[in-house]
């Protein structure tokens, strides 16, 4: 329990980088809070008007350009081009501050036309862009708390994209015009194959006319981003983002994302720090107890099965311990110093806590089972930390390739460690889904299964072995 409380509370206290320069820290930059309680990216350029309970916004959308700065390999370029999630089109959202309610019909840089809201949900329409003589016609209704999307070729037919419900809707919600455009992610390769993930930064510019209202009050438009954006040497200088309007035409120009947030910060895993240097403990510890007597694991297992009991019980218990007063403190520290940390549901953070604990356990009877069938408690130790805690270990720093990183929390006993996993990965989100940056291969209770499985084999094979060893006596 102290070492994941003291390495924890000491990593979460330990002076870093701070988001400014100079000798004075500066807190970063908090993720707001979506509806379900993670935290989420809520950054774009926002024109919009008042809607009531029941009314819709058309428009059409006829460019969608961008920039991407410097893109590999050559790193010192800004080309035109728009990213696979770049977005613009219309969106109903409850207010203007971050994290809030919302939901949205969009023409996207490479997967056609989307429904998206409340920052998880997406729900794929036609395929294709917006190009010369190939426009986009798009109407977002409000009826009540569902919000249906349509898209047409030509503003008379019309076919259904998608629906969202969104409970707790304001009478009055800002509608309008948006335009948003995630980082480009690049992968840096190592010397030993390892993969460093590096974003770009993106901008948009959306080109609408034909723009509607039916059922809103009389009232003009306001145009402001939502979040922050505005920083970069290419907005200062070249496109900053913003509206401008000629003719009935409004160009929106903006970058950021409306989503998930899918990396970047820290999670409740960064306090965990300590769970690697708890875990050789409990296996020090427990393949030190092995049963040192052939007779201990016969008898049907009786007294092995005791001591696996006793061992996995008091590992259990105090990894419940350690994990619960970490996480929470550890996170707490972590807030109070202005670093970011990913929120998550309650009910992730005690899944969590009490994943730690079980892993803690299972790593206890596995280590007792190995000392007992190898008969030499160093050699337990040995075995029992490679095949555990040293690939997670070259995984997560990383050292490897992303597959071979993969492939090892597949197939052997640190599966177990996916425990820690409480970010998701997104289709509609650019990430870097490795298990460098938190993403285990498989779920947390499929890892768990895996030690669980390994733990059983190493049990039976050491209530096996004494029996054996009295029928060849025999």
């Amino acid at each position: 329990m102290l070492t994941i409380v003291l390495l924890g509370v000491g990593f979460a206290a330990v002076p870093t980088s701070s988001c400014g320069e100079g000798p004075v820290e500066v807190a970063c930059p908090t993720d707001p809070v979506g509806p379900h309680g993670r935290s989420v990216s809520d950054t774009f350029f926002f024109v919009h008007r008042p809607l009531g309970e029941n009314g819709s916004i058309t428009a059409r959308l006829t460019s969608m350009t961008g920039v991407i700065t410097y893109p590999p390999p050559d790193h010192d370029e800004i080309v035109p081009g728009l990213v696979p999630w770049a977005k613009a089109g219309l969106i109903v959202k409850d207010g203007t501050a971050p994290g809030s309610s919302y939901a949205a019909l969009m023409v996207t840089g490479g997967h056609g036309v989307r429904v998206q809201h409340d920052y998880v949900h997406d729900v794929a329409g036609g395929p294709g862009g917006v190009g010369a003589g190939s426009p986009r016609w798009l109407r977002l209704t409000r009826s009540g708390g569902t919000i249906t999307g349509y898209e047409s070729a030509d503003g008379v037919r019309w076919a259904k994209v998608g629906a969202a419900h969104l409970p707790g809707l304001p009478a009055t919600v800002r509608v309008g015009l948006f335009a948003a455009s995630p980082g480009d992610l690049t992968l840096q390769r190592t010397p030993l194959g390892a993969s460093l993930p590096e974003s770009r930064f993106t901008q948009v510019t959306a080109d609408l006319d034909h723009v509607s209202l039916d059922g809103a009050p009389a009232a003009g438009w306001s145009a402001a981003p939502v979040g922050q954006m505005g920083r970069t040497d290419w907005e200062r200088y070249h496109r900053a983002p913003g509206l401008v309007r000629s003719s009935g035409t409004f160009s929106v120009t903006g970058t950021g994302d409306i989503g998930p947030v899918a990396e970047g910060g820290h999670t409740a895993r960064s306090t965990l720090i300590g769970l690697a240097v708890a875990m050789v403990i409990v296996i020090v510890t427990a393949a030190g107890s092995r049963s040192r007597r052939a007779d201990d694991a016969g008898a049907g297992g009786r007294i092995l099965t005791a001591k696996a009991v006793v061992i996995g019980t008091a590992a259990f218990l105090t990894g419940l311990a350690g994990a619960g007063v970490v996480v929470p403190l550890g996170s707490a520290i972590l807030r109070a110093r202005g670093i970011s940390v990913l929120a998550l549901p309650t009910l992730t953070g005690l899944r969590l806590v009490v994943g730690v604990a079980a892993l803690l356990a299972v790593a206890g009877v596995f280590a007792l089972a190995l000392g007992t069938l190898v008969r030499r408690a160093w050699v337990a130790i040995g075995v029992a930390i490679s095949v555990t805690v040293l690939p997670y270990v070259v995984a997560a720093l990383p050292l490897l390739p992303d597959d071979v990183s993969r492939w090892l929390l597949r197939l052997t006993p640190a599966a177990a460690f996916a425990v820690q996993q409480t970010v998701r990965e997104y289709p509609q989100v650019i990430a870097h889904y490795a298990p460098s940056g938190g993403y285990f291969p498989l779920p947390w209770w499929a890892g768990l299964a895996v030690f669980c499985g390994y733990t059983a084999a190493a049990l039976g094979l050491a209530v096996l072995r004494p029996r054996a060893r009295r029928t060849r006596w025999r």
